[in-house]
């Protein structure tokens, strides 16, 4: 190894191998970090920003196949899958469809649970004690609903959350205009979670690396990465369209092209790209000052006094790097649906990104199978953000040997072995 090499080689300059890179260096490691195009150019950049335990329910629920195949007709659907032969996708989703019973749903949520609680804490830590300028702001996110019937069908989920420690309760809708008056009045009810938060994604991630470069990390941009070099059970270099790159523990933090990357060393990663939009736009006069889930529609809404994004869905459609114009209307229809003054007069981008979607709905984190010194933090679906702190706990604890913080059979590789 040359001399120069750092302890670890990050491949992945989002939000989860940036926060990863910042513990390394608290814990004393060297680290590189290689992104094939700028920092936080993926799905770190145009996400709803918010920090969600209240998502602790799995996607796969019981239920949601027979919904789902309703909407496959229906192409502005929440969730949506693009008809194709692709022989990865229908293995994937056949897992998924397995899991969508009672018993793995409950023990899903359990373990989602423990995961975002634990981050929700550390995040909050983590800005204050790094000066983390990202306008993060707690005060909790709120589902609403039009329709009563469906806000009745979703009222008992809400039962095996508060077991988990989630904080939850019930408003009705002159409840729900006064946590938040920027509904209008076809709003019937939501569920409102105290404990969630928020903050500018696309600032977060400027601040870690921004703290990353502080501490002595090294970030290098613009690395498309070509092959590998191995030697027995080690990763012993990372050729990019720039060079050499050898680190003595290797990190792929790499999203939702980490199944891609990982066939080059033989991982079978169980991962599909869920394509997700948004639109960002300047603040509408009366901007929702809490984070929103327009449920019937499956729509996210957050505002930051810099902005205001309308944003979600979920697309299986592999690697098509299309913008659905169809998909970007759908966000707005439906924020006019459950907003006084839905949309801003300017809009500043229309984005889209891949989320790295596991069947079981829990990332990936932990060594990776078959090398003795390539480690995986990916697979973290629509929750990068919420759950980057723990991630970035947990991964450290790992590449140093200490003590970890949560079991890390939970998110652990082999699992599915």
């Amino acid at each position: 190894m040359n001399p120069r090499s750092p302890d670890v080689l990050i491949l992945g300059g989002g939000v989860i191998g940036l926060v990863s890179a910042l513990r390394l260096l608290q814990a004393g490691r060297s680290v590189t970090i290689l992104e094939r195009k700028t920092v936080g150019a993926g799905s770190s950049h145009g996400n709803c920003g918010t920090i969600t335990p209240s998502h602790a329910a799995p996607l796969a629920a019981p239920g949601v196949i027979q919904l789902a195949l309703k909407w496959m007709t229906q192409a502005d659907a929440p969730f949506y899958v693009r008809p194709r032969a692709d022989w990865r996708l229908l293995g994937w989703l056949t897992r998924f469809a397995r899991r969508a019973n009672g018993r793995d749903y409950l023990a899903g949520m359990h373990a989602k649970a423990l995961v975002l609680n634990r981050s929700r804490a550390l995040l909050e830590q983590l800005v204050r004690d790094e000066g983390l300028d990202c306008e993060f702001a707690t005060g909790g996110t709120m589902y609403v609903f039009r329709d009563p019937q469906v806000m009745e069908l979703a009222n008992p989920l809400l039962q095996p959350l508060l077991a988990e420690g989630v904080e939850a309760r019930i408003v009705d809708g002159p409840g729900a205009r006064a946590l938040e008056p920027a509904l209008n009045d076809s709003v019937v009810g939501g569920h409102y979670f105290a404990n969630d938060a928020h903050l500018r994604p696309e600032r977060y991630v400027d601040e870690l690396a921004r703290r990353v470069r502080e501490l002595g990390g090294s970030i290098l941009e613009n690395q498309e990465i070509t092959g590998f070099e191995r030697e027995g059970g080690r990763v012993t270099a990372v050729v990019t369209n720039a060079g050499r790159h050898a680190g003595r523990d290797v990190l792929m933090a790499l999203g939702a092209w980490s199944p891609l990357i990982g066939r080059q060393l033989r991982l079978d990663l169980p991962i599909q790209p869920g394509k997700g939009y948004s639109i960002t736009m300047e603040n509408p006069r009366a901007w929702p000052r809490l984070p929103l889930v327009l449920k019937e529609r499956g729509v996210c809404v957050t505002g930051w006094e810099s902005g205001y994004r309308l944003g979600s869905t979920m697309e299986f459609s592999g690697y098509d790097d299309s913008l659905n114009r169809t998909r970007l209307d759908a966000l707005r229809r439906a924020a006019g649906e459950y907003l006084r003054e839905p949309l801003g007069e300017q809009v500043r981008e229309e984005w889209f990104g891949w989320r790295p979607m596991v069947y079981d709905d829990l990332p990936l984190i932990g060594r990776a199978p078959r090398w003795d010194n390539l480690w995986l933090a990916t697979g973290h679906g629509m929750l990068g953000v919420t759950m980057s702190a723990v991630t970035g706990e947990l991964i450290s604890e790992l590449i140093t040997g200490t003590s970890p913080s949560i079991d890390p059979r939970i998110v652990a590789p082999d699992r599915f072995a």
